[in-house]
């Protein structure tokens, strides 16, 4: 009974590829002889040929990405028409093709590269991988997308196939494959930018034959000055409206008349009338009986202490407030009486002469008070009350 082969590697339970890479991808360093780059790569811009030197010495430096490769043999499997392309080379370039081109451009050998056939599963494996890397650069050419697109249409067997890999719809697909309609001026316009990518599409659709004139309009459109828009924002303050010359109003005096009128010399004033009469005035007023106001003290913090008042002596004036009579001495007590320390009055704050001459003239004894009259009545030169009843 025949047996079968067993391989050793199988039973240490490691895993046993006929194509190195085949399971687990791989980090090698190949000579750049054994390297070709992919024909379906859509990107056309690697730069200048110092920007790739440039490039590659700071690869000589450090690379900090390696580029990723599949065989030879699982590539010529999913397109057998590019062996010529293929040539000679043992691995072929899904992406890094920048990273290429800069290493033969700095004169390096060598490159550091990741081995993976799952790369090289399908055609839309290996196509979605190249596309993946030109999609995640910041400057993505929309022209190298759309050529990319077209690539994956034409090996996948259609729009439908291409939106169903990408989750997308049939018109997103239109959309990137519109931009290849333009002519190739046009399409050079639209990589470098000056071109957006909205009107490039809406010239697409026209005849090959119209669409330089579409976009010499479409610039000149453009160059022309655009009117002031107005933002939306606190309105516009309008000044006030100046307010109209007022009327002149008559005050009962003409605009015209001269500031100062003529006027006649007063009459002659006779000065000796004048005497008499205020000297009369003078005389009444000392002999009207005036009230006696006792006004409130203005400031009570600021007011000197108060002067007591002390009881005259005289029975006949009432006692202010406060102030008792003195009680008479018992009969053969042989004291003497004690008159009673009136209480404290308010102080009358106030230096109004006529005010204070109110209060003494209440004061006063009738015979003292028509004393004081006649002198004050000579002091001023007027008659006395006797010697007018005389």
């Amino acid at each position: 009974m025949a047996g079968r082969r067993t391989s050793l590697a199988s039973l240490a339970g490691q895993k046993v590829d006929t194509v190195p890479g085949q399971s687990d991808p791989l980090l090698l360093t190949l000579p750049l002889a054994t390297l070709v780059p992919t024909r379906f790569n859509p990107r056309r811009n690697f730069g200048t040929k110092d920007d790739l030197k440039a490039f590659g010495l700071i690869l000589k430096r450090r690379q900090l990405a390696p580029a990723v490769v599949v065989s030879r043999s699982a590539y010529l499997k999913l397109w057998p028409d590019e062996e010529p392309n293929v040539g000679s080379a043992q691995y072929v370039i899904a992406n890094g093709e920048r990273r290429y081109r800069g290493s033969l451009a700095a004169g390096l050998t060598t490159l550091n590269v990741v081995h993976n056939e799952d790369v090289a599963k399908t055609r839309a494996d290996f196509l979605d991988a190249i596309l993946s890397e030109n999609n995640d650069r910041e400057d993505l050419d929309p022209i190298e997308r759309a050529l990319g697109i077209e690539t994956m249409v034409a090996e996948l067997g259609g729009a439908d196939q291409v939106a169903q890999h990408y989750s997308k719809t049939k018109g997103w697909v239109s959309q990137q494959r519109k931009l290849l309609k333009l002519t190739p001026e046009l399409q050079g316009l639209v990589s470098t930018r000056e071109m957006p990518v909205r009107v490039a599409r809406d010239i697409a659709g026209l005849p090959a034959g119209e669409q330089a004139a579409a976009w010499a309009a479409e610039t000149a459109r453009r160059q022309e000055p655009k009117p002031a828009v107005q933002r939306r924002g606190k309105p516009t303050p309008v000044p006030d409206p100046a307010p109209a010359e007022a009327t002149p109003v008559y005050r009962g005096k003409p605009v015209d008349a001269p500031d100062e009128l003529p006027q006649a010399d007063p009459p002659p004033v006779d000065q000796a009338a004048v005497e008499v009469h205020h000297r009369a005035q003078l005389a009444a007023a000392a002999l009207e009986p005036h009230p006696v106001v006792v006004p409130e003290p203005r400031d009570q913090d600021q007011a000197p202490e108060p002067t007591p008042w002390v009881y005259s002596g005289d029975p006949a004036k009432p006692l202010p407030p406060g102030a008792k009579r003195p009680e008479p001495a018992a009969p053969g007590s042989g004291k003497p009486a004690v008159a009673v320390q009136p209480g404290r009055v308010r102080q009358l704050p106030t230096h109004d002469w006529e005010q204070l001459a109110d209060i003494v003239i209440a004061e006063l004894p009738e015979q003292a008070l028509h004393s004081l009259t006649e002198k004050l009545l000579e002091a001023v030169g007027a008659d006395s009350p006797r010697e007018q009843s005389a």
